[in-house]
């Protein structure tokens, strides 16, 4: 078996893909992924812009669609839906095998409704109608705006994945929000799955950034220990959650664990090991979504082995240490922020580039 395989028969965590492009949906690449023990795929807007920009995979429909004179903001819905509903096929095989755990591919709603728990309910139904597929998760900012609309939407037996956590504040609520939401559902809950997606590597560059600033020892000293710190933490808060008569009443009307996905897991400093934020959060009922770059350094590489429950009392002392020379709400909150930015920015950029891509069509 390969590391990648292990990684999901051995330690329980389901390793999946964080990239999607049309040419691997077509090409057979998506499927030799599969082969080689993925077993979902997350998108972003960051992801799909690439891909549309990088490839002229997508002109034989872009051309079709301009020319039934289809506005551009729909023609990349068009786009998006046609290359999420191909990858759901080919992940349906892992869905029907796992019981509905995984085989999941998630689509995210626009980053302009992030601050708008209105609009982001309608859009998370409208993509759920679009695309009514099983092993679909619709993708939902963790804001504060958005915590209402997630509850909501698992309410109405939608399955979602919540996005771009990153402090652990948030994180209690949003476990609340899916505890809240399956409880306002009636019947059988068996259909219903969720994912956290707590974001990893990018609080470390942040902290770090801070702790430099600093620039006494024991502050540097703390470079690189937040992320895994606050990793191993929130993990402690999902096994505490998800027990106790709370949870075995929605349980027992077939509710699965909303598990904690870990995101943003490529090493951004080179410094570190380059399967850092792979190798030291391996543990049962978890999800770690990484691009194919970092999947293929862990297959070649990575250190199997559980340790996302290990140490966890030196990772509460880490933590804390951090949280002496750092305020990590402040961090958290940046971060939050600045992925919504860069995310609205991909997302804008991509718009554009169809717009331009559409006008050479005319000519």
């Amino acid at each position: 078996m390969s590391r990648i395989q292990q990684l999901y028969r051995s330690e329980g965590q389901s390793p999946w893909l964080d990239n999607l492009k049309r040419g691997w949906i077509t090409g057979g690449e998506i499927s030799r992924w599969v082969e080689r023990g993925v077993r979902g795929i997350t998108s972003n807007p960051t992801i799909l812009q690439k891909a549309m920009e990088s490839t002229d995979a997508y002109d034989e429909q872009l051309g079709d669609l301009v020319s039934a004179g289809e506005a551009i903001s729909e023609t990349y819905w068009d786009l998006v839906t046609s290359d999420i509903g191909d990858a759901l096929d080919l992940l349906r095989p892992v869905h029907d095998s796992s019981g509905g755990s995984d085989g999941f591919v998630s689509v995210e709603v626009a980053p302009e409704l992030a601050r708008d728990t209105e609009g982001t309910i309608a859009a998370a139904r409208t993509l759920h109608e679009r695309i009514a597929k099983p092993n679909l998760l619709v993708k939902i900012p963790g804001t504060e705006e958005g915590l209402p609309a997630i509850r909501q939407m698992l309410s109405e037996g939608h399955s979602i994945n919540v996005t771009l956590i990153f402090s652990l504040e948030r994180y209690s609520e949003v476990m609340e929000a899916y505890l809240s939401g399956l409880e306002a559902r009636d019947g059988d809950l068996s259909a219903v799955s969720s994912v956290a997606s707590f974001f990893i590597s990018r609080v470390d560059t942040e902290t770090d950034r801070r702790l430099e600033a600093l620039g006494n020892d024991e502050a540097l000293a703390l470079r690189g220990k937040a992320a895994v710190a606050q990793g191993k933490l929130a993990y402690q808060m999902f096994l505490d959650r998800f027990r106790g008569p709370r949870w075995e009443a929605l349980e027992a009307r077939g509710a699965k664990v909303q598990r904690p996905l870990w995101a943003s897991t490529s090493t951004k400093n080179p410094a570190y090991p380059d399967t850092k934020y792979v190798d030291e959060l391996i543990g049962p009922n978890t999800v770690n979504t990484l691009p194919d770059e970092t999947l293929d350094l862990f297959d070649d590489h990575g250190t199997l082995g559980r340790t996302l429950d290990t140490d966890v009392g030196q990772a509460g002392a880490d933590w804390e240490a951090v949280g002496r020379f750092v305020d990590m709400g402040d961090v958290g909150q940046t971060l939050e922020d600045e992925g919504l930015s860069a995310f609205g920015k991909s997302f804008d950029e991509v718009l554009s580039a169809l717009a331009t891509k559409a006008e050479s069509f005319k000519t």
